[in-house]
């Protein structure tokens, strides 16, 4: 089995192709890399060891979290909620 010049080609354009992307997505990843700092900080750490408490850390430059979701409550009905169904005294559920 031999392999035509036109599928070499394109193969071999697909993985320069390929190779390409990997460069430029990990130049990306190593340019993010360089502008964070981490969490906590030195300076968080030494002041943590001298008794203070943190309930937030300095940004870190990482920006948002991907994966954070965000937690929201439903507001609650003006009207006092909605009526249930009383039991009356001697019935069951079943009737």
């Amino acid at each position: 089995m031999t392999t035509t010049t036109h599928e070499a080609d394109a193969a071999k354009k697909k993985a320069a192709d390929e190779r390409e992307k990997r460069q430029k997505a990990q130049q990306e990843q190593q340019e993010r890399l360089a502008k964070q700092r981490p969490t906590p900080t030195q300076d968080e750490n030494d002041r943590r060891a001298l008794g203070e408490t943190f309930t937030e850390h300095e940004d870190d430059g990482s920006g948002p979290d991907p994966n954070a979701t965000r937690q929201v409550e439903a507001a609650k009905p003006a009207g006092g909620g909605y009526g249930t169904r009383s039991m009356h005294r001697g019935h069951s559920a079943s009737e």
